[in-house]
């Protein structure tokens, strides 16, 4: 899995003999903060903040500058910082139709967008695609000044890599559904190949079934007989769990098996976040 930019032209905190990787996922709506001892294969940190209410990027900056100045575990050095920049403003492409020259246009018919704003992209080898997003250059900005090197990406790169990666030897439909309090994002397929990737927010039960069903009308995917699979924060008890399987009969929650261990501070439910813990 190769996706993401770099930023490498400045040296100051990263240590290539630290022994932890960090990776940070950021939001309108909170943060998530994650560190994998990359010698023992252990996480050792993991911090996650939910906000009362949608933060402009201004705002969440001066969350991220407080968390670093008061979080002791934050202030060693890092082998590595991946950052995950969580947004609607993305969109694949096909590596065969994609031209740099264009890239915002890519984004004019389904996100509004600046002229002001900076566009990005990430490669995404498992499927030959391009995402192209909108990050949050005054986020990257701090991490520049703060740590010299670092990668960034968009979250949906992540999911999208982890899924298809998952489903390599599928040889039905499946529909995956990333679940989050405000908003959710669903990755369709048809066996091993990316039908749509969208995401959605949602402020009721009836919100989040109404997209779901619209999208599967949309796909021609019957909800009777496509199988849908739940992951993110979700769990049988749940009313978005009940209100889906009203409508899905074939309805799972996803169990990951993760390559990495945890230390004893931190809960399995870290594994929720499936962006996160695959970054590294």
């Amino acid at each position: 899995m190769e996706i993401g930019q770099k930023i490498t032209q400045k040296s100051n905190s990263i240590n290539e003999l630290a022994s932890h990787k960090l990776s940070i996922q950021l939001s309108l709506n909170g943060l998530s903060f994650c560190a994998l001892n990359h010698i023992t294969k252990t996480f050792e940190y993991y911090k996650t903040i939910t906000f009362e209410k949608k933060l402009t990027p201004a705002e969440v900056l001066k969350e991220i500058v407080f968390i670093f100045n008061s979080e002791v575990f934050l202030k060693q050095p890092f082998e590595s910082i991946t950052v995950i920049h969580e947004n609607e403003l993305s969109t694949l492409v096909p590596k065969p139709l994609f031209d740099e020259n264009y890239i915002a246009d890519y984004l004019k018919f389904n996100s509004k967008i600046l002229k002001t704003d900076y566009i990005a992209y990430d490669n995404l080898f498992v499927n030959d695609s391009v995402n192209v997003y909108v990050p949050y250059v005054n986020i990257n900005n701090y991490f520049y000044d703060l740590f010299g090197a670092f990668e960034f990406k968009h979250v949906s790169s992540i999911v999208v890599e982890t899924i298809l990666s998952l489903e390599k030897h599928a040889t039905t439909k499946k529909v995956y559904l990333n679940v989050f309090k405000t908003h959710f994002q669903i990755i369709a397929l048809d066996k091993n190949e990316l039908l749509l990737y969208n995401a959605f927010e949602y402020n009721t039960e009836e919100d989040f079934i109404y997209y779901l069903l619209f999208t599967l009308e949309q796909l021609t995917l019957n909800p009777e007989q496509i199988k849908v699979v739940l992951m993110g924060d979700i769990s049988e008890t749940d009313k978005i769990y009940d209100v889906t399987y009203t409508y899905i009969k074939e309805l799972s929650i996803f169990q990951q098996q993760h390559k990495f261990k945890l230390n004893d501070t931190i809960a399995p439910s870290i594994f929720n976040n499936i962006a996160l813990t695959n970054s590294f």
